[in-house]
């Protein structure tokens, strides 16, 4: 055993989703794809399957802390992935743990509204993550609804969030990944600005209502973090999983959204 390399390690603190699609779930698989192994803390129960969200428990912070204590005391982690984080005293203990541990890559995924388009924070909790988990992050992942509500404003075309991405940086992100699923138009172009320049990652729009590629291309990004790629790569590499994964993916439940093939790249 002692001559066994010792694994390279991602952490995703989010909630889990008993349908298997999205949270938790889709975060280990993703690792598990890129080779990485993946430790979680999770921060909310909910029980969901491919139609709806029916209940959600939120764990005490205590419990929570000492998940996350645990993974670090024994795990050389490489990026820490954030996704469902249910209300403001769940983001101060999170902030909390990584101003203790200070992981090298923080990948946030700001899980604020629903596919329905209700707003899942409430304003403690917005104010919460904007203070305390932005400026911890390597990269943020907002999606257009997301990047609305954080900056108070409508964003309706390329040009709208070109001007957001210097905006969302000016919140005290270091860098920002703005996923452009929600514009229109027959390519889907999720826009970097890193801090020293900005990069389009362009892909064809599928006819295909995805369940879980927020969470899938944050967690493939600390997965990529992890294995040394630059975020730049990291964020390049992680677009084009996710667009594979859609292309491949399935639906196993009644419902009308198709849950993502994770290990398609090993299927040849």
């Amino acid at each position: 055993m002692s001559n066994q390399r010792r694994a390279i390690c991602a952490l995703t603190i989010a909630g889990s989703d008993s349908g298997g699609g999205a949270g938790i779930q889709a975060d280990l698989k993703t690792f598990a794809a890129h080779g990485v192994h993946g430790l979680s803390a999770i921060a909310a129960l909910t029980a969901q399957n491919t139609r709806a969200v029916t209940a959600v428990n939120v764990p005490p912070t205590a419990f929570l802390h000492a998940q996350i204590d645990a993974c670090f005391d024994d795990f050389r982690i490489g990026a820490v992935k954030l996704g469902m984080l249910a209300n403001a005293r769940v983001i101060h203990a999170v902030a909390d743990a990584l101003e203790r541990h200070r992981p090298k890559h923080v990948v946030l995924d700001p899980v604020m509204v629903a596919s329905s388009g209700a707003r899942l924070l409430d304003p403690a909790a917005l104010n919460a993550l904007r203070s305390r988990l932005i400026p911890l992050a390597t990269v943020i992942t907002p999606n257009i609804p997301e990047a609305e509500l954080l900056l108070g404003h409508t964003i309706v075309s390329g040009a709208d969030a070109d001007r957001a991405l210097a905006e969302l940086r000016a919140l005290g992100a270091r860098a920002v990944l703005l996923k452009g699923g929600h514009l229109q138009g027959r390519e889907m172009t999720d826009r970097l600005d890193d801090g020293r320049r900005r990069h389009a990652f362009v892909h064809a729009r599928l006819k295909v209502e995805g369940h879980g590629t927020g969470c899938t291309l944050a967690s493939a990004i600390a997965a990529q973090l992890s294995l040394g790629q630059s975020l730049a790569g990291a964020c390049a590499a992680a677009a084009d999983y996710v667009h594979g994964a859609l292309v491949h993916a399935s639906r196993p439940g009644k419902g009308k959204v198709a849950v993502l093939d994770h290990f398609w790249k090993l299927r040849g």
